[in-house]
């Protein structure tokens, strides 16, 4: 059968029992939640906006709110509220005041939405989940959601990509892509998060034989384009850009394949694929997990297991030409850098062993700064009492208010500013201490967002979604 016809057989989800919304005064205490202190109130003058996707409204990490307080010193900023959670790697999503994210309990997934101020949950929808990992024992979802014009786009661990109506998580359409696209599980299940252009919803399937891309009607779950027939699901994002006025659709697409084959992809809106450029290591064991990132005309790429980075100018037409390439340059597993003020930002290290802020010069791949950040840090209590060392490991970085916050992957919040040959470190305070502390931070309406991903060690706390008040005066 035709894929455009496959596409078509749009599949729903099992049914299973939802919550609906209710108005505030009928909501039933939220499970889990533990209310702690109100934020300060926003300053005069403040400057918010919505983060309702993976890395924020424009997807690169950058928050553009004002003022911040990121000089909090060795200590935490104040919590607001803390949500106990099952298991999952998931951002959340921010739009309206109320914050969308979706973890997995038993053998459900829930989607869940809540006040971003208070906690409190105002609907939940829950769909039937049996993945199960190869090599990661975690079987959470890893995918962001995304709100877009009413709606929120869900992409499951296990390939069921589900819209549902923001104001109540009524579901509208779904498409389950291990079923009608034969779709695997890949290495480590879906990881990539769903970007929606204009009026459709874009994602890198990977489907053997294709398609590698396709963008569905946001409203309708219709196929209105498919890209690409080689190249395999990676871990990355897709991400839109604006490149030499015009837009392009970046797809990292990276699979399971034997022999390795993968790399970067540039689609018009229109589906038209304008460069497949080769960018995967040669083990076959591999993922591709950092999105592109967007630099003007030009597009920087990077990717561990002996792959580096690399930055592609592109012209008018959507044609990208290598500048330069290099195995010893920065090689990131999973997190996303940053591009900011003419370079590219990043945690460098590895997980619980090392970890440097590093500045990235793009025209050639020189650094321009390193500067390693490892720390002492007190768990338990009484006799149980011990200090470990740590650092920043695999962790993920984020601009805001002209700020550099980066999130260690043991629970190290760390903020800093770039100086002339190296990071000056403003604050540096331990939130938790968590293994996998890998999902990015989210900063809206001046309030900090944090998943810790696994049990605390020594204070017995349990896998949460943490509200911090970081907002300036």
């Amino acid at each position: 059968m035709p894929i455009a016809a496959v596409l078509c057989a749009l599949v729903p989800a099992l049914p299973a029992p939802q919550e609906e919304a209710a108005p505030a005064a009928e909501r039933p205490p939220t499970p889990g939640l533990t209310s702690h202190a109100a934020p300060r109130p926003l300053a005069e003058g403040a400057v918010t906006e919505d983060w309702p996707s993976f890395l924020g409204p424009r997807r690169d990490g950058i928050c553009r709110e004002t003022p911040l307080r990121s000089d909090f010193g060795s200590t935490a900023p104040a919590l607001v509220w803390e949500l106990e959670r099952g298991d999952g790697f998931a951002s959340p999503a921010i739009a309206d005041g109320r914050l969308v994210f979706t973890h997995r309990v038993g053998r459900e997934v829930h989607v869940d939405c809540h006040e971003a101020l208070t906690g409190e949950r105002v609907w939940r929808h829950s769909f039937p989940c049996d993945y199960s990992g190869r090599y990661f024992d975690h079987n959470g979802p890893r995918a962001t959601p995304t709100i877009a014009d009413g709606r929120v786009v869900v992409h499951g661990v296990g390939g069921l990509l589900v819209v549902l109506d923001f104001e109540n998580g009524r579901e509208l359409w779904s498409f389950d892509s291990k079923e009608v696209l034969e779709v695997g599980d890949d290495f480590f299940g879906v990881v990539s998060s769903p970007l929606v252009v204009g009026d459709m919803v874009v994602q890198n399937f990977g489907a053997p034989g294709g398609p590698s891309v396709a963008a569905l009607d946001l409203e309708t779950g219709d196929p209105r384009w498919l890209a690409g027939s080689e190249w395999g699901p990676s871990c990355a994002s897709p991400v839109l850009a604006t490149i030499a006025g015009e837009p392009r659709i970046l797809v990292i697409a990276a699979g399971e394949s034997r022999p390795p084959v993968g790399g970067l992809m540039i689609i018009s809106p229109e589906g038209e694929v304008t460069t497949r450029y080769p960018f995967r290591s040669r083990t076959t064991l591999s993922v591709n997990g950092p999105s592109p990132v967007p630099m003007g005309n030009s597009v920087f790429l990077t990717a561990a297991y002996n792959v580096g980075s690399a930055v592609l100018d592109v012209d008018e037409e959507g044609r990208g030409v290598e500048r330069w390439r290099d195995r010893r340059s920065l090689a990131l597993e999973f997190a996303t850098p940053i591009f900011t003020d003419g370079l590219i930002i990043a945690v460098d290290g590895v997980s619980g062993r090392a970890g440097a802020l590093v500045a990235i010069d793009p025209k050639d791949g020189k650094e321009r700064a390193r500067t390693a950040l490892t720390f002492d840090q007190e768990i338990g209590s009484g006799d149980r009492k011990r200090t470990l060392s740590t650092s920043l490991g695999k962790g993920a970085v984020m601009e805001a208010d002209g700020v550099f916050w980066a999130l260690g992957d043991t629970g190290q919040l760390v903020t800093a500013r770039l100086g002339e040959e190296d990071f000056e470190v403003i604050s540096q305070a331990p939130l938790f201490y968590a293994a996998e502390t890998w999902t990015p931070p989210v900063i809206c309406n001046g309030l900090l967002y944090v998943c810790q991903n696994n049990p605390g060690r020594g204070d017995g706390s349990a896998r949460r979604l943490l509200c911090y008040d970081v907002r300036g005066e």
